[in-house]
């Protein structure tokens, strides 16, 4: 099992990279401002899940980095918003699509920390021939 094949990090990953793209047609004088910082928040949702997802075995952290993605996408979504009230994004349909993508994420994302929280395994530390680690069945050679 990888980090790849959660459904809520594939959603992160396809909206960090439709923010990039919209981010690089704002106009100019945002590129250093706005559209540099909603590039790094959205980035910083997909990253966070995966470092959770690295240090899954142990609980708090897990559930740390899975509320610091959730703070990235409150902050993207604030950035997204700051775009469309200072009129530099223009683009209605554009706007609404990633609002609606964004509030989605975010519910994913407190779902999944309520699942974390009631549902977290401790993982055996030591690889053991038939144990399952995170959903994958463990052999030795």
């Amino acid at each position: 099992m990888s980090y790849k094949n959660l459904e809520i990090w594939q959603h992160a990953r396809e909206l960090s990279v439709r923010i990039h793209d919209m981010s690089l047609k704002l106009p100019r004088f945002e590129q250093f401002e706005e559209a540099q910082q909603i590039r790094r928040s959205s980035k910083s949702i997909r990253s966070n899940l995966v470092e959770g997802y690295g240090r899954r075995r142990y609980k708090q952290d897990y559930i740390r980095f899975l509320v610091m993605a959730q703070a990235s996408n409150d902050e993207t979504l604030d950035h997204l918003e700051t775009l469309w009230e200072t009129r530099s994004l223009t683009d209605s349909e554009l706007y609404h699509d990633l609002h609606v993508r964004l509030q989605q994420l975010g519910k994913m994302i407190n779902n999944f920390i309520k699942a974390v929280e009631r549902e977290h395994k401790t993982y055996p530390s030591v690889q053991e021939e038939g144990t399952e680690y995170a959903g994958e069945k463990l052999e030795t050679e």
